[in-house]
Parts: C-alpha cells; structure tokens; sequence
C-alpha cells in the first residue's frame, strides 16, 4: 500500500511540473482596450502587435493595423504569410496577379518572396491577424 501511495504522489508531482512546463495558452483580441500596439516595419502610417511568438525567429504572429486610406507600399517577405482580415476592407494586389478586394473575416495566402501591395479601403481601420513562418522581415520594392 505504501509503494502505491509513493507512486501515485510520483505520478501527481510528474504531471504537475509537466503542465507548468507547457506552454500557455493565449486569446486576444484586436480591439481589446490593453493590446500594446507598436510602430510599423513599412514607411508607413500602420501599427503591429505581436500576439505569439518572437519576430525574430519562425512561427510569429501579429495584428497588422492600417488606417483608413492607408497604402502599403510594394514589398516582399521571405516568409510565406497567412492572413485573416479581422476588420476592415481590404485592396490588396500581388505582382503578376489581378487585384483582390477582400472583407472582413477573409483569408489570404502570401507566398515567401513575391512583392505585393495594398491599400485600406474602408472607413474603420484593417486590421490583418499575419502568421509567419520565417522571421518576419519587410523588403520594400523600387
């Protein structure tokens, strides 16, 4: 019976110190009052926040905030970007492609490398929730 006791409070030790060892979880959201937005990689008037993660190493992810009647200007990451448009309207065109009008609540894929641009059409600011898989870094085009 006493080595069942040991056991079980070896067991409960192991877990509790396993789930503290976890990492946690995390929910945000972009117009949360407390959300500490910073300034913006592109010459440009935007905002980031980052909401998991370190921009300097892979699998960061952000809010992406542009005022209304903001253009981003032609640019490129080497990281491919996925992106939900959480509010806002959205132009967004990539190089050697038809421009896309995107809504609230739309996803996008931006493939590493290839240049595009944008420009914030409605009247609330876009915010843009970016997952990156590479660090992020922002090359503007000439």
């Amino acid at each position: 019976m006493r080595n069942i006791k040991l056991s079980i409070l070896v067991i409960c030790l192991t877990i509790s110190f396993s789930m503290t060892g976890q990492e946690q979880s995390v929910v945000i959201s972009f117009d949360d009052k407390t959300v500490e937005w910073g300034g913006c990689p592109l010459p440009m008037d935007c905002n980031v926040t980052v909401l998991h993660g370190d921009t300097s190493k892979p699998n960061a992810d952000i809010f992406f905030k542009l005022l209304s009647n903001t253009e981003i200007p032609l640019h490129s990451h080497s990281s491919a970007e996925r992106m939900v448009l959480i509010s806002g309207k959205l132009e967004i065109m990539y190089e050697g492609e038809e421009k896309s009008i995107v809504k609230a609540g739309s996803y996008m894929y931006g493939p590493p490398n290839k240049p595009h641009k944008g420009k914030c059409i409605s009247k609330e600011p876009c915010v843009i929730f970016i997952a990156f898989n590479e660090p992020v870094d922002a090359v503007i085009s000439e």
